[in-house]
């Protein structure tokens, strides 16, 4: 199973960044991203990737841990920026020390349950928005979208994300995401 820890936003916020982003796809340049949905928009802590079934009695129960020993904090979709001229992204702005320490977390959750973990990097939360196949002049998405303030929210949950990838060659699939656990911050 492909999976990853997340902090999903609620509902009224992903509306509210999605009425923001519309604008974004009849810029110059627009028609050549690939966009994500609304439904994979979240901010991703650790990835996982591929999980033996056996390791996730012991993930499930490192990342409740995790979960219990974070305590609740206030978020907000907050500007944009881009990686490398192939992604978009939408940022966050609130509680970032906490969500920080939440990825932290997560990810020791995900290696000391034995999962194989990527190189660990400092966390930068982000929610993508599109994606290039090739190096793409992003500055005048991330200008347009870069004094984006939305709504206020308290960020109280840790999740457990399935994804699957989009079917190749099928023009507009989107990759699928499913909540396979979800535990509640604090204690």
């Amino acid at each position: 199973m492909r999976l990853f820890a997340a902090v999903l936003p609620p509902v009224p916020a992903i509306e509210d960044l999605r009425r923001a982003v519309v604008p974004l796809r009849s810029l110059p340049g627009a028609d050549t991203l690939r966009w994500t949905g609304t439904a994979g928009w979240h901010y991703t802590l650790a990835f996982f990737g591929d999980v033996d079934e056996e390791l996730l009695p012991d993930l499930y129960s490192r990342l409740e841990r995790a979960a219990h020993r974070t305590e609740p904090l206030p978020l907000r979709i907050h500007g944009a920026g881009r990686f490398d001229g192939r992604a978009l992204w939408a940022g966050a702005a609130g509680g970032l020390d906490t969500l920080r320490l939440l990825a932290e977390r997560a990810h020791a959750a995900g290696r000391r349950a034995g999962v194989p973990m990527e190189e660990h990097r400092r966390y930068a939360p982000h929610l993508t928005l599109a994606r290039s196949r090739v190096p793409a002049d992003l500055t005048p998405f991330t200008a347009a979208l870069g004094e984006f303030e939305g709504l206020h929210w308290e960020a109280g949950e840790l999740s457990l994300v399935r994804s699957r990838l989009p079917v190749d060659g099928v023009p507009g699939e989107q990759p699928r995401y499913d909540v396979v656990r979800a535990w509640p911050l604090g204690r």
